[in-house]
């Protein structure tokens, strides 16, 4: 029998269809009727009669007739919402997905898999990830490793050891110690408490990627999660089954606790999903039309999912991956400029950088000369002045090699600490199965990815810098010797005036983001947690600044294809 899951006022409702000629009006009158017989007032509706409502999917948000029949229009299991006519203009509306998220994606179920054992996996892989390319399953010998850290807390749990966060409290309740018949119950609590981030929620790709990140991590078998459970965390994430991850509340220490605890939290099956089959709705329901169940914590598991650098790592590695792109594509750009403005290319010599070896500086002069000093296609600009009398240009188009040179040398830099890092175990307490112990730690301290988030930022910002000088030269006529902003009819036509201005806005607004965010610190846990590094902020911050650079070149990049096109 065919099923619906219905939102109507902030409830789920599960509306079974037994007669396929129903129509979405009886759908919806359905969900109002069970809706009603919910509410001690009847939800303040004299009858089901009398509500003026209409149906949309939640899948891509697409309006449905009241009058076509259920089954020619909506999948088995699929979510919609019915809307009451009114409401969505009141303050206390409460629709089926938050405000500013996009509930489909272009998703397609990939056919691939990517094998994850704690200790491989790239920048590139976990991106690929991200984007819903591969799904993850894991290697025998991860398997193996998952078993023997779980014999580890079994053991500890029937001895009745007292051990941090598996027998005892956690932060200033480390010494409180706990009973045997409460140990689930406190993994539950633990994730409820901790649950307390604020702001937008994540993309799905950057949750994809969150959750791939953490999977690989207890793949590593020293975080004590039992098989079972992780597989049934893989399952989630092949299904795209994606719990609600507000952006903000992680301050870097003991791990990103507040994201991954939303994350542990729509895995058991409280708190708000999305999948592209049911957009955004309660998480029981969304795990339930993907065949799976709530995950049910074993002692240590609630610890297991939320102790690590995940939030903060997995952005860093979306922003070290755009960072890389935009590099190279700053070279070209700078490269187009010099060209347009006749510069030489007398700067970008190999023995100039053979004195001064830096590996970035000798990469992004190797590229000029590939790009302007062509035998195979010489430029027509470059002939027409090949024998002028000009010895230097301006710094912006001289010192291109060194500028880029060592923005290349951060992202480089940058990569090998994420790379490291979404590679390391992070937990408290690593649990050591062939040592038969488990070992507190600080491994969860995010100081690491927060140092690299912030100095990838300083760097990245400078090729945003550096084009906003080069469009300065090109729309400045006593500079270019090119029409002023480039453009015929100056006065009538303004050219490229107000995209010089938008690539300054850009620059200045980088100038405060570039500010780090982990030279700041503030005790947490009643000064139990009395260092932090605030790499969450410093992973959004470092993408924000990388998303103006992005915007900053494309402002560049347009003058300069315009001047080289007439």
């Amino acid at each position: 029998m065919p099923r619906y899951t219905v939102h109507v006022r902030g409830e789920w409702l599960a509306v079974p269809c037994q007669a396929g000629t129903n129509t979405i009006r009886w759908l919806g009158e359905e969900a109002v009727r069970r809706y009603m017989k919910n509410k001690p007032d009847n939800g303040g509706f004299a009858s089901v009669e009398a509500v003026n409502f209409f149906v949309r999917r939640c899948k891509g948000r697409g309006l449905l007739d009241h009058d076509d029949a259920v089954e020619g229009v909506l999948e088995d299991n699929e979510f919609v919402e019915v809307v009451i006519e009114g409401d969505a203009m009141s303050p206390d509306y409460i629709p089926s997905q938050p405000d500013e998220i996009y509930t489909y994606s272009k998703y397609r179920e990939p056919g691939k898999y990517i094998s994850l054992d704690g200790d491989n996996l790239t920048t590139e892989d976990l991106v690929s990830l991200g984007k819903g390319l591969y799904k993850i399953k894991l290697t025998p010998r991860a398997e193996a490793k998952v078993r023997q850290s779980r014999e580890v807390i079994e053991s500890i749990v029937k001895e009745q050891t007292v051990v941090y966060g598996i027998t005892t409290g956690f932060g200033k309740f480390a010494r409180t110690v706990i009973p045997n018949s409460k140990l689930k119950e406190l993994q539950v609590n633990l994730v409820r408490s901790h649950s307390a981030g604020v702001g937008k929620p994540l993309s799905p790709e950057r949750s994809r990627m969150l959750l791939a990140l953490r999977i690989n991590v207890l793949a590593k078998g020293y975080s004590g999660i039992s098989l079972e459970t992780l597989q049934q965390v893989i399952d989630a994430f092949n299904a795209s089954c994606l719990p609600y991850i507000p952006e903000k509340g992680t301050v870097g220490a003991s791990g990103d606790l507040a994201p991954l605890s939303h994350l542990a939290l729509g895995l058991i099956g409280e708190g708000k999903m999305w999948s592209p089959k049911s957009g955004w709705a309660d998480a029981k329901y969304v795990l339930e039309a993907h065949g799976l169940k709530p995950i049910t914590l074993k002692p240590k598991e609630g610890l297991a999912l939320i102790n690590g650098t995940q939030m903060i790592t997995s952005l860093g590695c979306e922003a070290v991956e755009r960072a890389s792109a935009i590099a190279r594509q700053a070279d070209i750009v700078a490269a187009l400029t010099l060209e347009v403005l006749k510069g030489t290319t007398k700067a970008f010599d190999t023995d100039i950088h053979s004195v001064r070896p830096h590996r970035g500086q000798m990469e992004v002069a190797f590229r000029f000369r590939s790009l302007l000093d062509s035998d195979h296609h010489p430029s027509e600009i470059a002939e027409s002045h090949r024998f002028c009398d000009r010895v230097q240009d301006a710094y912006t188009m001289r010192c291109c090699p060194q500028v880029h040179g060592v923005v290349n040398d951060t992202i480089a830099f940058v990569k090998g600490i994420i790379t490291t890092e979404i590679n390391s175990a992070t937990d408290n307490p690593m649990v050591f199965a062939d040592r038969g112990e488990t070992v507190s730690g600080g491994n969860f301290h995010g100081e690491y990815p927060a140092k690299a988030l912030d100095y990838l930022a300083i760097g990245v910002h400078e090729l945003a810098a550096i084009s906003e000088r080069r469009i300065e030269r090109l729309c400045n006529p006593s500079l270019s010797e090119l029409p002023a902003f480039l453009v015929t009819e100056g006065g009538l036509n303004s050219g490229f005036m107000i995209a010089h201005c938008t690539a300054a806005a850009l620059v200045s607004e980088n100038k405060a983001l570039c500010h780090p965010s982990s030279v700041d610190s503030l005790s947490t846990s009643a000064a139990t947690e009395d260092h932090v590094s605030m790499g969450g902020w410093a992973a959004r911050k470092a993408l924000r600044v990388i998303e103006h650079v992005e915007q900053g070149l494309l402002s560049g990049c347009l003058p300069q294809y315009a001047t080289w096109i007439n």
